[in-house]
């Protein structure tokens, strides 16, 4: 009787505390909207915020049909659940807690007033003075970004590793993984309150969520080992095709429409006109390293590789999104054809040089991509906005503090990723049987067949 008493009390009081928490804040937004013009700008800003958050959802329709056409179709199902639910279960944990870790003590909303330079503390549920408009536009926003370092992993580790594995990887990488990185950077915290140029920064993400994405992609797929069949006795690598290329052009124009409300988003305000900047900066950084490998593909083989071209495209989007604020157009373009050979050579290296199968490309893409586009926020940055000056205006302190964050991002993503996933390895185990992998892993882990018939 003394331990059900004993939860029945603990359920009681912890019922209790949510009421309580629930009536602090703001949540209808009378205290914090007016009339006055002051009030207007709030609402235009507040409706801004939430819309690209909105572009920001559609980003994980553009990841799920990209990875579906470069897989093989015995598998497409099974990628398919894996994307959707990396959203659902990563949604609730960052609701749970990785959002206080990662904005607690910025004070960027009300109830985010508790925390450090190294860990959050507050604004744990949404609760208490959280419970406010303003947080939970925030929460919403970020919310999106930490799902998409969900979706980079997913596509690296495709066609073999287990279904609920997959699930407990997104569970801890919106809950610790991510939000603690984050907290350095865009909470207050010790890398963006660096003594070196403006400190550290990543105006959307190029770090934060692609190089943490394709860096845990890494280890994950370094650690699961390739699919059956990618590799000869010799070691030369096998070409497995994709079952739908129209999947894949399809999904790289998603992202790039959605990459307009995850960089121009990233400002939270439709009045800072920096945004249109921004825009521009994310177009042509996409287009000039799509341009370059389409080019690139047929100087080499005198074949124009469409798929190639989309890899270059996202590249381009992956590099300016730390930058797209601080750099002036030419740069951007500048950025975007280098990030795009960044990514050739790295898919060649990974494949051919490390033994790594990664289907999708998310390493070479968001991994390689995301630590350049750090990097040339430090190179780039003309002054222009938030006092950042990189190289081309005679400064490399920028540039030291962009380096700082890069080391930091990769020891902390494959420290931690190989303690994780060793974790998991010795315990569960991480892929699916090799009879399994062979014969399709949709039927397995789903009960049915994306192309029933077929």
């Amino acid at each position: 009787m003394r331990k059900y008493f004993f939860v029945f009390t603990l359920f009681i009081g912890l019922l209790i505390f949510l009421i309580k928490g629930t009536f602090a804040g703001d949540p209808g937004g009378t205290r914090t909207y007016s009339d006055s013009i002051l009030g207007l700008k709030f609402s235009v800003n507040f409706a801004w915020t939430l819309l690209c958050a909105f572009l920001v959802f559609n980003m994980q329709a553009g990841f799920t049909f990209l990875g579906a056409g470069f897989l093989q179709k015995k598998n497409t199902l099974n990628y398919l659940a894996m994307s959707f639910a990396d959203f659902c279960i990563g949604s609730i944990v960052f609701w749970l807690f990785g959002f206080a870790l990662m904005f607690g003590g910025s004070k960027l909303a009300p109830g985010l007033s508790w925390g450090n330079q190294f860990i959050g503390y507050s604004g744990f549920l949404l609760i208490g003075d959280s419970y406010d408009v303003s947080a939970s536009v925030l929460w919403i926003f970020q919310m999106m970004f930490a799902a998409s370092a969900c979706t980079i992993v997913t596509g690296a580790v495709a066609e073999r590793i287990k279904f609920h594995i997959h699930i407990i990887y997104s569970a801890f990488l919106c809950g610790v993984i991510y939000p603690l990185f984050g907290h350095w950077m865009w909470g207050k915290g010790w890398l963006e309150l660096l003594p070196f140029g403006a400190g550290a920064r990543d105006f959307a993400g190029s770090g934060i969520v692609h190089g943490m994405g394709g860096l845990i992609a890494f280890v994950a797929a370094w650690m699961i080992g390739p699919r059956f069949g990618k590799y000869n006795p010799d070691g030369s690598p096998n070409v497995i095709q994709g079952h739908n290329m129209v999947y894949i052009v399809i999904g790289t124009l998603i992202l790039i429409f959605g990459w307009f409300g995850f960089n121009a988003g990233s400002a939270l305000a439709i009045t800072e006109l920096r945004i249109a900047v921004v825009s521009v900066n994310t177009f042509l950084s996409a287009v000039a390293g799509a341009i370059t490998l389409l080019y690139f593909s047929y100087f080499k083989t005198t074949k124009s590789d469409v798929i190639m071209t989309c890899n270059g495209a996202l590249a381009g989007c992956v590099a300016i999104t730390a930058s797209g604020a601080y750099v002036p157009h030419w740069a951007a373009i500048i950025i975007g054809v280098i990030a795009s050979l960044i990514t050739r050579t790295s898919l060649y290296f990974i494949e051919s040089k490390l033994k790594i199968d990664d289907p999708v490309g998310a390493i070479s893409v968001h991994g390689a991509n995301g630590i350049w586009g750090l990097l040339s926020v430090g190179i780039f940055s003309d002054g222009t906005y938030g006092g950042v000056r990189g190289l081309i205006t005679g400064s490399g302190w920028q540039l030291l503090a962009q380096f700082i964050a890069c080391v930091t991002l990769i020891t902390w993503c494959l420290v931690v990723g190989f303690l994780f996933f060793f974790a998991l390895k010795r315990s569960f185990g991480l892929r699916v049987p090799v009879n399994i992998e062979r014969s399709g892993i949709d039927i397995y882990e789903h009960g049915a067949s994306c192309y029933p018939g077929l």
